[in-house]
């Protein structure tokens, strides 16, 4: 495997920021590795991080490395802040760059498929609401997209630190039944024609689950299909190296 690190300009963040990608490589004789690569565009998933950390942090706490050294599938791992992967009332619009400019980018820098089957989004926590964010209002670009102990409802996050929250959604009024809400966009994504697979984990120590439980009934009355696992575990990086390589067992490489 190749590890990029990328500083590159955003024209929707008027800043400059980073990215990490990992890119196959096919060798003979690096220990513990064999690498898988072609000649064609290469399946790419996008690693979406949580609130507390940054676009190093699926290299940091995980083996996400070793983990896709022989799927041939490039990963992207973006840097979105604080910002729950939306368009900020007061601030910047990282809805419209991760949704948009990025891919639009990766595609410009490296060989990757612009195919939805071939398009994929996962992530922690905050990640796993951005990711779910992308399944649900784009269905038409993501095959597949999964939460790991994912944030369902930032209502927690009003609690904690409303003003945070009022500088990205403006008011918690303004946040219910809008693009930013996944119990909305469920609602929307029921009508949609394509469908992403939905995957979904939590742990049942998780300060989430029960929050993940009512998303889940949401899904369930809107007969949106998923699949969703469960076992013990808290909201910590055991649970979610563990995790994630289920998804990358599920994710649907090769359709």
């Amino acid at each position: 495997m190749a590890l990029f690190q990328c500083s590159f300009y955003s024209n929707t963040l008027g800043l400059s920021t980073m990215m990490n990608v990992i890119f196959p490589q096919q060798t003979t004789n690096q220990i513990g590795l064999t690498g898988k690569a072609s000649g064609g565009r290469y399946p790419v998933l996008y690693l979406l991080h949580g609130l507390s950390d940054d676009h190093s942090i699926w290299l940091r706490r995980t083996n996400i490395e070793r983990y896709v050294s022989e799927l041939g599938l490039v990963v992207v791992m973006p840097e979105v802040h604080r910002s729950f992967y939306s368009n900020m009332v007061s601030g910047n619009r990282y809805w419209d760059f991760v949704s948009e400019e990025l891919p639009s980018i990766v595609q410009s820098f490296f060989p990757v498929s612009d195919r939805r089957e071939d398009t994929f989004a996962a992530g922690l926590s905050m990640g796993g609401y951005g990711a779910m964010k992308l399944g649900l209002s784009l269905p038409d670009r993501f095959g597949a997209v999964a939460s790991l102990s994912g944030v369902t409802d930032p209502s927690w996050f009003h609690r904690e630190f409303p003003q945070e929250f009022d500088l990205i959604y403006g008011s918690l009024e303004q946040f219910k039944n809008s693009p930013n809400d996944l119990f909305y966009l469920a609602e929307q994504f029921a009508m949609a024609s394509k469908k992403t697979e939905l995957y979904m984990c939590c742990g049942t120590e998780d300060f989430l689950y029960e929050d993940n439980q009512r998303f889940l009934k949401h899904l369930q009355r809107l007969e949106v299909p998923y699949i969703y696992e469960e076992e013990p575990g808290a909201h910590e990086w055991g649970y979610w190296d563990m995790k994630i390589q289920r998804v990358l067992e599920w994710l649907p490489l090769g359709k």
